[in-house]
Order: C-alpha cells, then sequence, then structure tokens
C-alpha cells in the first residue's frame, strides 16, 4: 500500500479551501458535490477517540451522522445513515473491524471504508491488504495507507 490522502481537497471553483471525501476522494482533486458537506459514521470502542475526531472532522468540513462502539451497531447505523465515509476500528469488542468492513462492503451502495488501529499496518498483514477499504490510518501518528485501485 501506499501513503494517501483519505480525506482530499475539494479543488471546485471558488471552494478551493474545501475539504471532501465520498467513494471517489482518493482520486486527486474530486468531490462529489461543493453544496454538501461529506458524511461520516465513526467506529470505536473509545468514547474519548469518537468525541476527538467527531471535533477534527466536524471543524474540517464533514458532518458526522452518527458513532458506534461496536462492530454490530456499526452495521445497523450504517444501514440507517447511510454516510459516505466509515471511521472503522479494527479493534473492537463484539466483530473486528474487518469483518465489519466486509459487510459493509456486501451493502447495495457500500461507504467508503478507512481503517483504523493504535497499532502498525504490519501488524495486520495480508488482512489489512485484502480489506475491502480504501485506506488506513494508525492511530496517534501522521502515517496513513491507501489500498491500491
Amino acid at each position: 500500500m501506499r501513503p494517501a490522502t483519505v480525506f482530499a481537497p475539494c479543488l471546485h471553483g471558488d471552494r478551493s479551501k474545501a475539504t471532501g471525501a465520498s467513494h471517489n476522494a482518493l482520486a486527486r482533486g474530486l468531490c462529489d458535490d461543493q453544496g454538501v458537506r461529506p458524511t461520516v459514521l465513526i467506529v470505536d470502542d473509545h468514547e474519548a477517540f469518537r468525541q476527538s475526531a467527531s471535533a477534527l472532522l466536524e471543524a474540517e468540513g464533514f458532518a458526522v451522522l452518527g458513532e458506534a462502539a461496536d462492530g454490530g451497531t456499526a452495521i445497523v447505523e450504517s444501514e440507517r445513515l447511510r454516510p459516505d465515509v466509515v471511521l472503522l476500528d479494527i479493534q473492537l469488542p463484539d466483530l473486528d473491524g474487518f469483518t465489519v468492513a466486509e459487510r459493509l462492503a456486501a451493502a447495495r451502495e457500500p461507504p467508503a471504508v478507512v481503517l483504523i488501529s493504535s497499532r502498525e499496518a504490519e501488524a495486520y498483514g495480508e488482512r489489512l491488504e485484502s480489506a475491502p477499504a480504501q485506506g488506513f490510518i494508525q492511530n496517534g501518528s501522521s502515517r496513513a495507507r491507501r489500498s491500491p485501485p
């Protein structure tokens, strides 16, 4: 995997400082609709992380639709809210993030999934490489990885 910008700048007209994320956010400079904020569901079993991520994403122009603390709730909330992006922790108390990502990918209109973990990507090996996710972010790090197209 290569480093990636998961949340890419939107370069439409006078909105050059806006940020966009959707199924095509990894394509350089693309944004689906300049009038609509990209939507995000945050899934992590640590409430403090969910609060911090929510505040950061909201400040960057994203609309955080909801949060979930476990995999089962993540699946239900994703079906109900239909976010553009799911920020998904790999280590959850019930289903792991890989299983949740696979179930989300099977949806009729699947969200983009960005996996997160406090562990380095190398700790997950092939499982991370084959996951139906658009990227990986190590918590507490500026290192991001993207799945090849």
